[in-house]
């Protein structure tokens, strides 16, 4: 009797470890689609896009030019000031002006840094063909996202860096993301997406951390446009 208990309960505890992996993979794919479907994202090699940041009572415009997987290139414009950051997977370079503590000359961008920036050249997150990226994602439960049912899951990459996903419960897009950078924990709310060739992007983030509330306000996306590449190279002095 006590060996065909056993074997029950080794059957259940398979049989929802198997359900639970499948929940995990269902969201995903449902998250996916909603995005524009694998197809679609996979056929983006290159964007460009152009935003207005809100912080103190300013408006800053940027302007992101992106070859997936590859490098990123962003530029804000302070006060008549230009700030450039130009990043790949393992280096980066930037011009900060004297204002912002900089010398207004090229320098390169510090490791932690890039380390940091490094998922902008993931453009549809980490979700997206999770374990060909090497990605582990759990299902940690259903919470409440501003009163509406979203889904928790964990995403760990496989550099070890753990990010905590909401995924509405209708829609299936991220509506907000928690991480943890630098000893800093921060959390951005994405909101008013909008399709751009049969592709969803958030036309506002909010973002949280020690450091203060940022909003970031989509004016513009280009798909597929192509890019000289040579904006990446840092420039001599």
């Amino acid at each position: 009797m006590k060996t065909n208990k056993f074997l029950v309960a080794a059957f259940v505890a398979f049989v929802s470890v198997g359900a639970y992996a499948q929940n995990v993979d269902e969201i995903v794919d449902k998250h996916v689609a909603a995005l524009g479907g694998a197809d679609k994202l996979k056929s983006v090699n290159s964007l460009v896009i152009e935003r207005s940041l809100a912080v103190q009572g300013m408006e800053i415009p940027n302007k992101t030019i992106l070859v997936v997987g590859k490098a990123a290139r962003s530029e804000s414009t302070v006060m008549g000031n230009t700030m450039v950051q130009v990043f790949d997977a393992t280096s980066g370079w930037m011009i900060r002006p004297t204002m912002m503590g900089g010398t207004g000359e090229p320098e390169d961008m510090p490791a932690e840094m890039v380390k940091q920036q490094g998922g902008q050249l993931d453009p549809f997150g980490g979700l997206v063909n999770y374990k060909e990226k090497g990605n582990k994602v759990e299902l940690i439960g259903s919470e409440k996202v501003d009163k509406k049912d979203a889904y928790h899951l964990k995403l760990t990459t496989k550099d070890g860096q753990i990010v905590d996903e909401y995924i509405d419960a209708n829609s299936y897009m991220i509506v907000k993301i928690k991480v943890s950078a630098g000893g800093q924990d921060s959390e951005i709310a994405f909101s008013d997406y909008k399709a751009v060739d049969g592709i969803k992007f958030a036309n506002t983030m909010e973002m949280t951390s020690q450091m203060g509330a940022l909003t970031f306000i989509t004016t513009k996306v280009t798909i597929n446009p192509p890019v000289d590449e040579s904006i990446f190279k840092k420039p001599a002095k």
